[in-house]
């Protein structure tokens, strides 16, 4: 499966189920909606989540990402990459949360200015899964 293939299925699918490692090495599944980012998958979340200091603790990870039925599906298994305020410049930050916004939302947000604020306000950060190996029914 390539990336254009994984580009097109998430254009219209954006239902996921988001594994990573919990510090005592059992499976943490996470309901994420997720959209296409440079050759990944992405999301955002808050750092106070489990999946976030999990990712953070640990960055290999795998997202099922789902059409209408649970078919048909495609699995990225790979490593998050985490953009947040410890990592990344702020004027970066924002343009990375607003691609990931665009992608996920399949729109432009109304406020560019509030969902900036928004996304300080909840501390939140953007994670983007590129995989390196894809496998499922597509």
């Amino acid at each position: 499966m390539n990336e254009k293939t994984i580009e097109e299925f998430l254009r219209s699918n954006n239902d996921a189920v988001l594994s990573t490692f919990r510090k005592n090495g059992a499976v943490q599944l996470s309901i994420v909606t997720v959209g296409y980012y440079k050759g990944g998958a992405c999301f955002t979340t808050t750092s106070d989540r489990a999946k976030f200091y999990n990712i953070k603790r640990d960055p290999r990870c795998s997202l099922l990402i789902s059409g209408s039925g649970w078919r048909p599906y495609v699995v990225l298994e790979g490593t998050a990459n985490i953009y947040f305020t410890d990592n990344t410049e702020e004027n970066i930050l924002k343009h990375v949360l607003r691609d990931v916004y665009r992608s996920a939302a399949k729109k432009e947000h109304p406020d560019w200015d509030e969902y900036d604020q928004a996304m300080k306000d909840d501390n939140r950060a953007a994670i983007v899964i590129v995989p390196d190996k894809v496998y499922g029914t597509l």
